[in-house]
């Protein structure tokens, strides 16, 4: 077997020929320290423009209503833990307010809070969306984005609107998955 690969490697590098030079010309003066900047600049802004890969999909919202509760939960979820993450009875350990951003600020913020609290190991957070009560009678946009995402995220387990004292149909618990850290007893 050892035969034959190095039969095929010397086959494959037959017509290989080795470099001469193995020299570097310094004699090639360096970029403009300004021009250098500037394209470092553009590259920067040409991948923060780029669409951020977290999974979740953006191609079929599910609109709801200001006022609508919102309640769901993954496979394999006990309904009595759920009743009681809708009853406010599971204490949150983080939360954040997505007021006043747009529905991309409010992704990355999403992602990136979610992924701190999984790191940590919290069980619970809260995230307020804002109801986007309009005289237009508009549907709520990010309310109606966040309860899309969250059913896609993969560390969530279930939410549900809050209780009125934390937000009511303006926020949302989350019931997040623990991994377990190493040496715990739970």
């Amino acid at each position: 077997m050892i035969d034959d690969d190095i039969s095929l490697f010397r086959s494959e590098m037959k017509n290989v020929k080795p470099i001469e030079c193995d020299k570097v010309d310094l004699s090639v003066k360096p970029k403009d320290k300004k021009q250098l900047k500037a394209l470092r600049d553009n590259a920067a802004n040409a991948l923060s423009k780029e669409n951020i890969v977290d999974g979740l999909s953006d191609q079929f919202i599910i609109d709801v209503e200001p006022e609508e509760q919102l309640f769901w939960s993954n496979n394999g979820v006990r309904s009595s833990q759920m009743q009681q993450l809708k009853a406010g009875q599971i204490s949150f350990a983080g939360s954040i307010d997505l007021h006043g951003l747009t529905v991309e600020q409010s992704r990355k913020l999403l992602w990136e809070f979610l992924e701190e609290a999984t790191k940590i190991e919290v069980r619970c957070v809260r995230v307020t969306h804002g109801k986007a009560l309009r005289k237009d009678k508009s549907k709520p946009i990010l309310k109606s984005y966040l309860n899309t995402w969250l059913r896609q995220h993969p560390q969530v387990l279930g939410f549900s609107s809050c209780q009125p004292k934390h937000g009511g149909t303006g926020a949302v618990y989350i019931l997040l998955k623990r991994t377990m850290l190493d040496g715990r007893d739970e």
